[in-house]
Order: structure tokens, then C-alpha cells, then sequence
């Protein structure tokens, strides 16, 4: 699974753009952004030498704040820069497979663009013997110092978010909330009966989009900043994320949707490993607790949603719930996203009836 994440042109860090402290929330003004600024970024001529991770970590490090917010469950703190002309994306990764362990996970590559395909990442494990100190000073924080400059990771904390009973259908088992890079939150829960995942949007908290319906159904709503789409349940008072607009998918940004940002932190026992396996017996004895593979670098990526082009697209949901509104035992396979071989999206339930 690839973990790097792209930036717009022009956006800047996704903390300060998404999550506005409480007290100024009401008054602030929003952030003002330039392309006069972006130019200059880009005509900056820079002595870097991408080639070296150990040059790249230490620049990144040196240029972070005291203190910094983790947000994605996976706990990757993304960064971007502009090396020369040509733009960059990476992560700082506490991985709570052996963050503990004093392991830091440091990724970065050429910004993914559809035209070009895949770009190579390079990735490096750090630790003490390279020179980078992991100290656990708190459930969720870290302090993580290099070449006398400390610094302290928070991770976002999320252990008391649980959602509404009216939430839930009777077969489905919370897993854990997701604070995804967009700045979305869904809660995760495994159907134990039909065997599927979904993501349900968090609608405790302010949602940081604003939803549009589509031409055709209000019940599927197309978010305007993050282009995800959720369908308004027609049995309970939920909305199910159904899918996330494909380039956004292809090109790995920050919208491709919360697969790769499971509630790592919040999974108690082996919850969502026993989910796993229930979903696909084929992955036991093959996984640990968190779906990673023991190769590493490779985890089971739950993309419980359609890859979009077109609105049109998603109008599958709206006929296949349609038609089973008024049967609840297989109702919610109509938002199983499965794929073929030639990876393919398709739904359980259409699929069933040929």
C-alpha cells in the first residue's frame, strides 16, 4: 500500500487549514493563499539533494515546530515541498506496530501526477543507531529528537469517540473512529452477519465539507471540497460512504478516501483482524492484528467504496437500495464494493442477481 500523499498547489498545512482552534473559530478569516507566493516557492533554488533520505529527513526535521498534531489514524504526518521546480510529498510515520520499538518510518517521493504513472518512493527506517531518539512520553505523544533539536509528536486522540446507537445496524460491530487526511471522520464497523465493512460519516463533530446531491437522487451527496460521496441510509440516520473520486484514488492525494487510515491507535484486541479473516478466511495465519502482511511495507486495504469518474456512477446505489429497502437482511449488500479480476468495482448484491 502506498503511503505517500500529494498537496494541491497552493495549499498549506493541512492543520491549520482544516482544524481551527475552538476560541477563534467564529471570527478568523480564512487563509489567504497567493500565486505570486506559490511562484516563488517554485523559483526558490534549492542545494537539497533528494537523492540522500538521511538530507531529505534532516531538512524536514529542522523545519517542524516544537510541537506538531499527527490527525491520521494511520499516524503519518505528511509533508510537501518544492525541490528545484519539481514537487515532493512524504510522511514521518509513527507506525504502532513498533513505534515502540523506537522505529521511525521516513517515505518521500516525486509528487504522483496521472499522466507520468508511478513514481518510486524511498523509504527508510530510523532509529537510535541512526542517530534519531523515539521517546514515549505519553499514551498518545511522543518526543522525537535528532541532532539536538527535539520534537514532540501528539497523535490525535480519539478514545473516547464512539457512535450514536441509531447509528449502527444490529449486525454490525464498531471497529474504531478514523480521522482521515482530508479532515473527515468516519466510524468503522464490520457487518458480522454479511461479512463487510463500512465507513460511516462522523456526524458528532462539525463535517469539514459541505455536500451537494446529485442531479438524479438527494440521497447520494457529493462532498465539494473532499469529492467523497455518502448515501443517506434509507433504515437508519447514517450516511455510508460510497465512493471517492477515481483520479483522486489513481494519484493517491489526500481525497482517495480512508482505506489507508484504520483507527490503529483505537482497535481493541484483535477486533479488526478477526473482522479481516471473517471478510476473507484466505488472510488467516497471513496477518497481525493491525491487516499488515509480515513481509512489511503491504496491509489489507479496506477501499469499501466505488472509484468515481461520474456521478452517474454511483446511481448503483440508489437503484439496488431501492429495490431492497424493504429487505433488511440484504439491504446493506448493496453498499458492498467488491472487485473482479481485472479490479473492476462492482456490487455484491448486483452481482448476486445475474
Amino acid at each position: 500500500m502506498k503511503q505517500v500523499r500529494r498537496i494541491l498547489p497552493g495549499l498549506i498545512a493541512l492543520s491549520a487549514l482544516l482544524v481551527p482552534s475552538a476560541a477563534g473559530a467564529q471570527s478568523q478569516m480564512p487563509v489567504l493563499h497567493t500565486n505570486q507566493a506559490y511562484l516563488e516557492e517554485v523559483m526558490r533554488q534549492s542545494t537539497l539533494d533528494v537523492k540522500d533520505p538521511k538530507a531529505v529527513f534532516a531538512f524536514v526535521f529542522t523545519n517542524l515546530p516544537d510541537t506538531v498534531t499527527v490527525y491520521p489514524t494511520e499516524n503519518f504526518f505528511y509533508f510537501t515541498f518544492v525541490n528545484n521546480g519539481v514537487p515532493y510529498d512524504g510522511n514521518i510515520a509513527l507506525a504502532a506496530s513498533d513505534r515502540d520499538q523506537g522505529k521511525v518510518n521516513f517515505t518521500y517521493s516525486e509528487d504522483l501526477e496521472g499522466w507520468r504513472g508511478d513514481t518510486p518512493d524511498t523509504h527508510i527506517v530510523l532509529d537510535a543507531a541512526a542517530g534519531v531518539q523515539l521517546e514515549k512520553i505519553d499514551r498518545l505523544a511522543y518526543k522525537m529528537t535528532y541532532k539536538g533539536k527535539s520534537v514532540i509528536f501528539k497523535l490525535v486522540d480519539l478514545s473516547n469517540v464512539r457512535p450514536p446507537a441509531s447509528a449502527l445496524a444490529p449486525t454490525e460491530k464498531f471497529i474504531g473512529p478514523v480521522f482521515d487526511e482530508s479532515g473527515i471522520r468516519f466510524f468503522l464497523v464490520f457487518d458480522q452477519k454479511l461479512k463487510i465493512f463500512h465507513y460511516i460519516l462522523d456526524e458528532t463533530i462539525k463535517v469539514l465539507d459541505q455536500f451537494e446531491p446529485s442531479p438524479r437522487s438527494d440521497r447520494i451527496l457529493i462532498g465539494k471540497r473532499t469529492a467523497f460521496a455518502f448515501y443517506r441510509d434509507q433504515l437508519r440516520d447514517r450516511k455510508i460512504l460510497i465512493g471517492a473520486y477515481e483520479p483522486n484514488m489513481a494519484t493517491n492525494t489526500w481525497f482517495d478516501g480512508p482505506f489507508d487510515q484504520l483507527p490503529d491507535n483505537f482497535i481493541e484486541g484483535d477486533s479488526l483482524h478477526d473482522a479481516l479473516i471473517a471478510s476473507d478466511p484466505t488472510l488467516k495465519g497471513r496477518i497481525d492484528r493491525f491487516g499488515n502482511f509480515p513481509s512489511g511495507g503491504e496491509r489489507v486495504g479496506l477501499d469499501a467504496y466505488w472509484p468515481y469518474r461520474s456521478v452517474s456512477d454511483l446511481y448503483v446505489f440508489d437503484r439496488c437500495a431501492t429495490a431492497r429497502q424493504n429487505t433488511p437482511s440484504s439491504y446493506y449488500l448493496c453498499f458492498a464494493v467488491e472487485y473482479d479480476r481485472a479490479h473492476h468495482p462492482y456490487l455484491r448484491a448486483v452481482r448476486q442477481q445475474k
